[in-house]
């Protein structure tokens, strides 16, 4: 099962440790900063799966950074959830306008923000939670392990498992090979750029099928994606 990265970005110590603690517990993978500016910086050098947020933070305001990251095109898509003391309506709806996708009012139950991220990670990351992933003719079960296309059983590698099964956790997004390395790698990773142009290619040898469109999209300059 793949670990889930967040992004906290709260300037309570003692809060943040506290939410950092209990998210490692359940098996994700936290990065902590206080910072606004910092966390627009962490953002786009490893993306991460999901951001929490606090409006009052140092540096950037939360709401700013809300706004940044909804601009940007790397970060997007990222779902974000507001933490704030704020509780007048025109602030929270404020909030979800800038892009939030949830919005929690201090204080609040950490438990109730594990479920909320975990209900979140469900909607936009499957595999996460077991479930079958299906992009286009091709349906990836990461219980069994187990690829097909239009029914027929594929033998892929580990590398080409786990690439593809990235690819498919964010149909349609573009990434890099940098983006690549860090996500099926692991950050960190001494593996050779040119690496991932080979493992491609044994995943499109792999999941290739007479009749069958290449789904795998060379996008000039910017890397690549897998296509419905």
């Amino acid at each position: 099962m793949s670990t889930a990265k967040l992004l906290l970005v709260e300037d309570d110590p003692a809060l943040s440790e506290l939410l950092q603690f209990r998210f490692e517990t359940e098996g994700y993978d936290v990065r902590v900063t206080p910072d606004g500016d910092e966390a627009l910086v962490m953002a786009s050098e490893e993306l991460p799966d999901l951001i929490i947020l606090d409006w009052m933070i140092e540096g950037t305001s939360g709401i700013e950074v809300c706004r940044r990251l909804r601009r940007s095109k790397e970060t997007g898509h990222v779902p974000i959830i507001m933490l704030t003391a704020r509780e007048a309506e025109d602030d929270r709806i404020r909030g979800l306008e800038t892009g939030a996708d949830d919005y929690l009012t201090k204080p609040f139950s950490p438990r109730e923000l594990l479920a909320r991220v975990a209900a979140v990670m469900r909607r936009i990351r499957p595999a996460l939670a077991g479930e079958s992933l299906e992009v286009g003719d091709i349906r990836l079960d990461p219980v069994a392990h187990k690829v097909e296309r239009r029914g027929k059983s594929l033998q892929l590698g580990p590398t080409e498992y786990r690439l593809l099964k990235f690819f498919m956790e964010s149909p349609g997004r573009v990434f890099s090979r940098n983006q690549l390395l860090d996500g099926v790698w692991g950050t960190g990773s001494d593996i050779e750029l040119r690496t991932v142009d080979v493992h491609i290619r044994r995943l499109r040898k792999a999941i290739e099928m007479d009749g069958a469109k290449d789904p795998i999209r060379t996008v000039r300059s910017a890397g690549y994606a897998l296509e419905n």
